[in-house]
């Protein structure tokens, strides 16, 4: 597979295959640290039922990337709308639309696990927390440890945890960053069981990794950054798994230059 042999498709389509409103959109996104430009003019258009895996080395961009698409950073140029409501750090109800799984867990760990999902609970003004707090601790398998506190859980439940949070008030944008990272396979099982429910045609979901099997493995589309841009990007139907591997080595070189 050659870098030519898959051209990206850049409008997104509704499953009965005709244009769909995007829900998440980038417009010239960068992102500037003095003389390293971490994220370099980027346009992103994604609609409900898109998943898209960024792929890219280190140093790429991909983390400030995601930051910048949750409202966790403001970009140097350019802007983020989501649901056709632009990023505004005046007014931030928008923020209610989206969820994100960083590298930190955002959880307190003195609190419990329920705890925890009650307290960001009430910050959303959710007021069914009796019901929906115990679904969704059932389903990152985390029933039984609903009343340890933070500090007490390894780090796969701590990742699970953390994901629970950030999808307990049904956000219809979610942002993973390296949600794999550090998961025994048991918990790798249960995090892929999760996420492959968020395909559901509702929600539009970005998650940068390294690992290329699981990014492969629940992408609708594929993106592959390097030194702040999308090198390469395009529908995860149209790249052969077995080649990727070499493809992406490929990509990466010449995109590094």
């Amino acid at each position: 597979m050659t870098q030519t042999s898959v051209e990206a498709s850049t409008a997104p389509h509704s499953a009965a295959g005709l244009p769909a409103e995007p829900v998440l959109v980038a417009d010239g996104l960068t992102r500037e640290y003095g003389s390293v430009v971490a994220v370099d003019d980027i346009d992103l258009e994604l609609a409900a039922g898109d998943f898209l895996t960024v792929f890219g080395p280190n140093g790429a961009g991909k983390t400030t990337l995601l930051s910048l698409l949750g409202g966790r950073l403001r970009p140097t140029k350019g802007e983020v709308s989501v649901g056709g409501e632009c990023l505004d750090f005046r007014n931030t109800s928008w923020r209610a639309r989206i969820g994100i799984l960083s590298h930190q867990s955002f959880m307190y760990s003195h609190l419990t696990l329920e705890e925890n999902l009650r307290f960001f609970g009430r910050l959303f003004g959710l007021t069914d927390l009796a019901a929906r707090i115990p679904s969704r601790i059932a389903e990152v398998g985390l029933s039984d440890r609903a009343g340890f506190l933070i500090r007490q859980l390894s780090h796969g439940m701590r990742q699970r945890a953390a994901l629970a949070r950030a999808l307990l008030h049904d956000p219809e944008v979610v942002l993973l960053d390296e949600p794999y990272t550090g998961l025994d396979p048991y918990a790798a099982s249960v995090l892929r069981g999760v996420l492959s429910s968020l395909r559901d045609g509702k929600r539009t979901v970005v998650m940068v990794t390294h690992n290329l099997t699981q990014g492969l493995e629940l992408a609708s589309r594929l993106a592959i950054q390097v030194r702040g841009r999308f090198a390469w990007e395009g529908p995860r139907a149209e790249v052969d798994a077995d080649g990727f591997e070499h493809f992406y080595h490929g990509v990466v070189e010449d995109g590094g230059r």
